[in-house]
């Protein structure tokens, strides 16, 4: 009996260790330690993958406009609207317009490693691991694409719905658009109004696209999956008693649901302000969209569900490009 009750704590010690990994970096799934689903699932593989995108999405806002530092225009004219969310949280909190440009990438950064500490996965990150995970995150983009050609096709549109929607009528851009015609369109058609290649930005159109589509992939992704869903987890079950399957069910459709929302409508400097105009094939594509990218934020982690989205719409923005600009 001796021999039997150590060997039943350290089950019971490894259950919790797991349990505890699980509910911090809000996974549901785990994987055989040490296997290549187990490493890239990890927080510590978040910020190494995603740190390109991340200096990319800060430099082609830089080159495409370079006012974004301009204090008095602090929020920028390109930047997708869960990234001034960030931003402004940040500056309320005491951070300058000047610095806090920096400090919204690094916000992500300090807490994917604060996840990764609360963890106790390991830290280790292989390099060899990143072609694997682009080519795993570049196939799960392709369910999405064909869903948008799908819905686009039901409803007479053209095109594939990219996130790098950019309309002349606002100065921030909500990404990850639904169904959508890059051709010139008429108001009441299924997608963006907006004629192609008409952007704020003359003929940076392409590139604008690619730079708020990764953007939205890291921003969109970090506070509609990583904040909201554990944020709504933790409610639901430890504050409110609501079963786990119960709990898990909300929190999804909640993400997904004001996920799909903030594209037409949203709170920006304590205003309402108005998105793409809606449509319900758009309002649906981007909830079935955030279904998808939280199912493989609990499976995969941040990394790859963030990774999947940045790379689905840079696949939209070529699609577009190559084959649906007039």
């Amino acid at each position: 009996f001796t021999s039997e009750r150590p060997c039943g704590n350290y089950s019971a010690m490894a259950n919790a260790r797991k349990n505890k990994r699980k509910a911090s970096t809000g996974q549901l799934v785990n994987f055989v330690p040490g296997s290549y689903l187990d490493r890239t699932s990890r927080p510590v593989y978040a910020v190494a993958y995603l740190l390109v995108f991340i200096v990319f999405y800060e430099i082609g806002t830089l080159l495409i406009s370079p006012d974004v530092l301009n204090a008095s225009i602090a929020h920028g004219r390109i930047r997708v609207v869960s990234f001034i969310w960030l931003r402004n949280t940040l500056e309320y909190i005491g951070f300058s317009p000047r610095f806090v440009w920096i400090a919204t990438p690094l916000a992500v950064v300090c807490i994917l490693l604060a996840l990764q500490l609360t963890s106790g996965a390991k830290w280790r990150v292989y390099v060899r691991d990143f072609g694997p995970m682009t080519v795993e995150c570049i196939l799960l983009a392709v369910p999405l694409i064909v869903l948008s050609l799908t819905l686009n096709r039901s409803t007479n549109g053209y095109g594939v719905a990219g996130g790098g929607n950019v309309r002349t009528d606002t100065p921030v851009v909500a990404c990850a658009a639904p169904p959508g015609r890059t051709t010139p369109a008429d108001p009441g058609a299924p997608g963006p109004v907006t004629p192609a290649g008409r952007t704020p930005h003359g003929g940076h159109g392409f590139l604008v696209n690619i730079v708020t589509g990764i953007g939205a992939g890291i921003y969109e992704e970090f506070i509609f999956r990583l904040v909201l869903i554990i944020l709504s987890m933790i409610v639901l079950q430890d504050v409110l008693s609501v079963p786990k399957r119960t709990a898990i069910i909300v929190s999804v459709l909640l993400s997904a649901g004001l996920f799909s929302l903030h594209h037409h409508v949203f709170i920006l400097n304590g205003a309402v302000q108005r998105g793409d105009p809606f449509s319900m094939p758009r309002f649906i594509f981007r909830f079935l969209a955030g279904v998808y990218f939280a199912g493989l934020f609990a499976v995969r982690g941040f990394g790859v569900a963030a990774g999947t989205h940045a790379w689905y719409d840079i696949a939209a923005a070529v699609l577009n490009a190559a084959f649906y600009h007039p």
